[in-house]
């Protein structure tokens, strides 16, 4: 397996655990059948879960571009430092904006969203280079 496929795999791993900790905060605040129900007038999620609920489905979003574009550099066979480069920056741009969006820290939380779409655009110039 490539590098850039690990680091796909374990963005896709990061992504796919960041549910977790919103949503037992969502059984601490209506308890286990309400959460697991549909009720009519639920109770709010602790602001910080409610964040990290909206910067789940933002990385959900992004996510789709990043993979497809890993991808694609898999399958038209580009491979470079800086495509490595791109994919481990990635992750670790996404991390910065799920912590920052759910601690209220507007700036890192843009800086953490900027970068990571920065690397998209750097895997689209690679593949589109070729």
């Amino acid at each position: 397996m490539s590098t850039e496929l690990t680091w796909l795999t374990l963005t896709v791993v990061f992504t796919a655990l960041m549910w977790l900790p919103y949503v037992l905060n969502r059984i601490a605040m209506r308890g286990l059948v309400e959460t697991v129900g549909y009720p009519d007038k639920p109770k709010p999620l602790a602001p910080w879960a409610e964040r990290m609920r909206k910067a789940h489905a933002n990385a959900v979003e992004n996510l789709v571009i990043f993979a497809a574009l890993v991808l694609g550099a898999q399958a038209a066979g580009v491979h470079s430092s800086l495509t490595v480069l791109a994919t481990e920056v990635y992750l670790g741009a996404r991390v910065v904006h799920f912590f920052a969006y759910a601690a209220k820290i507007p700036w890192l939380r843009t800086l953490g969203f900027f970068v990571g779409w920065l690397c998209c655009m750097v895997l689209a110039w690679a593949v589109l280079a070729t």
